[in-house]
């Protein structure tokens, strides 16, 4: 299934992401997007890499897409909001295949920019930039950083995507006060919301689950572990996240929460090589379903993340730019949940099970 591919794909970036213990925050959706979009253009073992990490393609674009449809509120509702953009930036000197600019269409908000990068790279990063800092609702106004762009550059392909929801069963805000979190730092009080509402809960596998339902079918769910965070993570696999999952119930709970707010910039192309996709970033890299041209290959893979939890609802942005240059051919008592100690973050789609954000809080 396609869901479960998908966890595996966010669960495996979440752990080599994750890797140093602190905070940590990206958008499985995003990377996902790019990802695949640069698989239905690969051929060879430039495609094989990133099917064995990602899923099939086909099936992967369908969850996706299919993410972008939120559930119809009723009247006097607060809407959710929803934005997505997939645009290929191109040199006027490459040329692009029917096939992947119809593919492309297919997608939702997907565009083919012109992008003078031999002529006026630091013009292309900033077009680009802007370009997602619209889509981002000004959260991400900076996805390619300075350097990230030069003359040989050919191409940029970006995801973007914004997501903003109410929550259901919203917390006070006079209820919020500081609180004690036990991060590996030290204790310290921080920003505390507090919810007493039937709301969706799970304890199994040495976790606590709370699903907080938003508008428009999306749901927040916070893991908290039994025990230490780094122990719990390694047996955290797509098996036992589907079955966590799967095991929640409606249930009085007396919920503690922080705050949050995460805005985390990350370079994957180390990640991606690590959890064995290679070949894109060299010189035997195939990715003709996009340009006949056989010296295209991806030189890096720029994610950025921000995401903010608070009494009324949340808030996120994601973006992420493949990068691509020419080169030589190379209901009982209420259960007590006080989320004082690093925990993780979901946000969901309901329908499809797709991630729009993965996070780890070690210190709020």
């Amino acid at each position: 299934m396609a869901t479960d591919s998908h966890l595996r794909f966010a669960l495996a970036v979440h752990g080599a992401l994750g890797a140093e213990g602190g905070n940590s925050c990206f958008s499985p959706y995003s990377v996902a997007g790019a990802l695949t979009l640069a698989a239905l253009a690969a051929r060879g073992a430039t495609r094989e890499e990133l099917v064995a990490l990602l899923g099939e393609p086909a099936a992967q674009a369908e969850l996706l897409r299919a993410a972008t449809e939120l559930v119809e509120e009723g009247r006097g509702a607060e809407p959710p909001e929803l934005a997505v953009a997939n645009t290929l930036w191109a040199a006027d000197t490459l040329p692009l295949e029917d096939g992947f600019k119809t593919e492309l269409a297919g997608w939702p908000g997907a565009n083919v920019e012109s992008a003078r990068f031999e002529e006026d790279p630091e013009r292309a990063r900033a077009l680009i930039n802007d370009d997602v800092g619209r889509t981002t609702h000004g959260l991400i106004p900076q996805l390619l950083p300075p350097g990230s762009i030069d003359a040989g550059i050919a191409a940029v392909l970006v995801n973007a995507l914004y997501l903003k929801s109410a929550w259901k069963l919203p917390f006070r805000e006079a209820n919020t006060t500081d609180a004690p979190f036990h991060a590996p730092s030290g204790t310290r009080d921080v920003p505390t919301m507090w919810l007493g509402e039937n709301v969706g809960y799970a304890h199994t596998g040495g976790w606590q689950a709370v699903r907080l339902v938003a508008a428009g079918g999306l749901q927040t769910v916070v893991l908290l572990p039994d025990g230490d965070l780094a122990e719990a993570e390694a047996s955290l696999d797509e098996a036992a996240l589907t079955g966590l999952l799967g095991e929640i119930r409606s249930t009085r709970v007396e919920l503690a929460l922080p705050k949050i707010s995460l805005d985390v910039a990350s370079t994957l192309t180390g990640v991606l090589r690590g959890l064995g996709v290679r070949t894109m970033f060299t010189g035997a890299a195939d990715l003709s379903g996009l340009s006949p041209d056989p010296r295209l290959t991806v030189s890096e893979v720029l994610h950025q993340a921000v995401l903010r939890v608070d009494e009324q609802g949340f808030e996120g942005a994601a973006a992420t730019a493949l990068t691509m240059r020419l080169t030589s051919m190379i209901t009982s008592d209420p259960v007590a949940v006080t989320v004082d100690r690093p925990f993780l973050v979901l946000v969901r789609h309901a329908g499809t099970g797709a991630l729009y954000f993965f996070a780890r809080v070690v210190e709020p």
